[in-house]
């Protein structure tokens, strides 16, 4: 949830943030008026704590007669007393109904809907293939994905990694595991089931709540941020400990509900698939350049990969409930024609922070929230795809990119 102080203070801004996104204005009108209302109830309620407390001090030094009427008007105002708090309940409801509703305030994206992102830059040199095979015969020819046999065990958008197409994902891990320890961040293997409050906490049920799997109480992740985000919940971590930087490693699950017709074949849009995640608590004032710094391991690892890739600033409209800001890197997809989204990353500033409850102290003992961000470093699935596709060679093989051979323990990837 957002600082309403922002809002009392510019409400302007959050109107224009939420036009920027394509969504209603009101909402930030609403808002304030649920935060009046509470202010109201809270201050009714305290007056009132504090008449009943003085007419019960009264009756002790009252006559006898005095004391019967005395007796009557205090259960009166303890009555109201109980009333008040009721409707300070019932308005602190209302207030945190319309907090929760209210996505973040955008910072620097711009405006618009999922086709209005704006390319910051292209790096590399796309590929010279006459008739470029999609990564689903390149899989097949190579033994190394089975997307039959997928949806024949789990029905559509499922698959096997077999043979080299096992050890590709395993080395790619491998290779991002180990490039995010010599980024100092700290490596987990991070829990698939989370509790609802994990999982309200980090924006994942509003307008994404379609994409979640719920297994009896629990949900089923779609990414790592939402335990790593969650890690720290209720907890008032040491500032000068910040920024705390994790590396989470994860299987994923999505239903990927609405997406009927979209990247069916193959395994670009499937239902499970492992990725490695980074995510970092910090200072709001240094939100930003921590951002900056979470592209910059993401492009650091699709030019180790040799993929031509570009990054764009993903407009308002396109962004998740918690994210200000998101910068999206996308793979050249070779038998598509198109780019190909491989990794985002989000500055949510303090939305999840507050609604986890997650804050710092400062040395002079200043308790405030901090900002959190996330940033794919490796999906699997798609990264295989890009990195078959874009080093096919005429005879059907693969050449493996440099920086994975060590990991993978061979050049070529050999038609089976």
């Amino acid at each position: 949830m957002i600082d309403i102080r922002l809002l009392r203070e510019d409400p302007q801004r959050g109107r224009d943030s939420q036009l920027a996104r394509g969504e209603d204005p009101a909402a930030v009108d609403r808002l304030l008026e649920a935060d009046a209302a509470r202010r109201s109830a809270v201050t009714e309620a305290d007056a009132l704590r504090a008449e009943s407390n003085a007419a019960s001090k009264a009756i002790g030094s009252a006559s006898k007669d005095e004391r019967p009427a005395m007796i009557e008007r205090a259960q009166q105002t303890k009555q109201r007393v109980a009333d008040a708090e009721a409707a300070q309940a019932a308005a602190e409801e209302a207030l945190t109904a319309a907090q929760r509703a209210m996505p973040n305030l955008i910072e620097g994206a711009p405006p618009g809907g999922e086709d209005d992102y704006i390319v910051l830059r292209e790096v590399g040199q796309k590929p010279d293939i006459a008739e470029p095979l999609d990564h689903v015969e390149l899989g097949a020819r190579l033994a190394a994905i089975d997307v039959e046999r997928g949806a024949k065990v789990s029905g559509s958008r499922f698959y096997f990694l077999t043979g080299v197409g096992a050890l590709l994902e395993l080395a790619l891990q491998q290779m991002a595991v180990a490039q995010g320890v010599a980024a100092g961040l700290t490596p987990m293997i991070t829990p698939a089931l989370v509790l609802p409050s994990a999982m309200e906490g980090t924006g994942f049920l509003g307008a994404h709540s379609a994409e979640v799997y719920q297994v009896d109480e629990y949900y089923l992740v779609g990414t790592s941020e939402v335990p790593l985000a969650a890690y720290h919940g209720g907890e008032i971590l040491d500032a000068a400990a910040l920024p705390r930087r994790y590396l989470g490693i994860s299987p994923c699950f999505r239903r990927e509900a609405g997406s009927y017709g979209k990247d069916t074949r193959g395994i670009i849009r499937v239902h499970q698939f492992d990725k490695v995640e980074m995510f970092s608590f910090v200072a709001p004032e240094d939100a930003a350049a921590e951002h900056e710094r979470l592209l910059a391991e993401e492009e650091r690892m699709l030019t180790a990969l040799e993929l031509p890739y570009r990054v764009i600033d993903v407009a308002a409209g396109d962004l998740g409930s918690s994210a200000a800001r998101k910068f999206d890197c996308e793979a050249w997809l070779p038998s598509q024609n198109r780019w190909l989204e491989l990794t985002s990353t989000s500055n949510c500033t303090t939305f999840q922070s507050r609604r986890l409850n997650i804050r710092s102290r400062s040395s002079d003992g200043v308790v405030g929230p901090v900002a959190t961000l996330n940033g794919t470093l490796v999906a699997m699935a798609r990264t295989i795809v890009a990195i078959l596709e874009n080093h096919q060679q005429p005879d059907g093989s693969v050449k493996v990119p440099a920086a994975l051979v060590p990991y993978l323990g061979r050049e070529v990837l050999t038609p089976q």
